[in-house]
């Protein structure tokens, strides 16, 4: 089933869970798309099973709290980051509730979080101004680097390459094998005057990086020039809160949620607005995120929602 406007129209929610009682903050998909697991302000992990519908698990995190949750690459397990006691960055085993292992090392909160498509390391970005490279066999960082500000961090998709954005103005492009020689190309931005970053992420062809704010504003960059491409406006973040944007897996739709409880979605190449969707929303929809290998979209704030396409069609991608 090909991802087109007309199929993008037809999406409706089938499922709504309400197992949290305040916001979901971070969202994440299995590489294979079976699973997906999200965190919420009430120090609760959640995991979903995605071909089935149901709810799988939930873990409690309340003695270090719980953000920017993300599977590895074996399903069973996830990092995530901490909001009590200390800015330790946590791997967590699903099967039984336990911490595999600690990466200590950033004395503030960590805003950006990230593992390699292709390998067991991950980034961590913090307001300590530091960036993080870490392999998941180890506790101690792999290597560091100073930062003029607060980054937000992406790896590319083949995972040689890895963007940071900073003080909402600036990408910078690093080599992965050689990240501390520096840059190897930096794009200026115009600089964002009413928000700030929030998160940066490529999409699947490699080609666009999508820069997601706590306004209400997304922009599109060109990864290769950091040529702007896009902006996307038109929905509504008066909260000054990270909604997250994220690609379709055919890089050519946009999706955000607002704070009014409704999901947009843009045509990425023309940054035409291809509708907004309706959901049962209650509050501000941070997270939104199409599933990597079914034709499905979760989108998030207190309850977590799955949406599938009502045209008459196959719904797998």
């Amino acid at each position: 089933m090909k991802l087109v406007d007309h199929v993008v129209r037809s999406f409706k929610v089938a499922k709504v869970f309400r197992e949290n009682t305040d916001k979901i903050k971070t969202i994440d998909f299995s590489p294979n798309g079976d699973a997906l697991i999200s965190c919420s302000d009430d120090d609760q992990i959640v995991i979903y099973d995605c071909e089935k519908g149901t709810l799988t698990k939930t873990v409690n995190s309340k003695k270090y709290g719980v953000d920017l949750i993300h599977f590895t690459h074996a399903k069973n397990t996830a990092i995530h980051s901490s909001t009590k006691v200390d800015d330790t960055i946590r791997y967590l085993s699903l099967h039984d509730n336990k911490y595999i292992r600690y990466f200590p090392g950033h004395t503030k909160k960590v805003v950006s979080l990230c593992i390699s498509p292709i390998e067991d390391s991950f980034i961590s970005g913090s307001l300590d101004k530091t960036l993080r490279l870490w392999d998941l066999r180890s506790p101690n960082c792999q290597g560091m680097m100073q930062l003029s500000g607060r980054p937000v961090t992406a790896y590319d998709p083949e995972g040689l390459i890895f963007a940071v954005g900073l003080n909402s103005e600036c990408v910078k492009l690093y080599d992965l094998r050689s990240f501390d020689k520096g840059p190897f190309v930096s794009f200026d931005q115009v600089q964002e005057k009413e928000c700030d970053w929030t998160g940066l992420k490529f999409s699947r062809d490699g080609k666009t990086v999508l820069i997601s704010t706590n306004g209400s504003i997304i922009r599109l960059i060109d990864a290769f020039h950091g040529t702007p491409l896009q902006t996307f406006t038109g929905h509504l973040n008066n909260k000054g809160i990270p909604i997250e944007a994220s690609f379709s897996p055919d890089s050519q739709f946009i999706f955000s949620g607002s704070t009014d409880g409704r999901v947009h979605v843009w045509n990425a190449d023309t940054g035409y607005k291809v509708c907004v969707l309706n959901a049962d929303h209650t509050g501000p929809v941070q997270c939104v995120q199409f599933n990597p290998k079914f034709m499905m979209l979760a989108s998030a704030c207190t309850n977590m929602a799955f949406w599938l396409p009502t045209a008459e069609e196959s719904v797998s991608a």
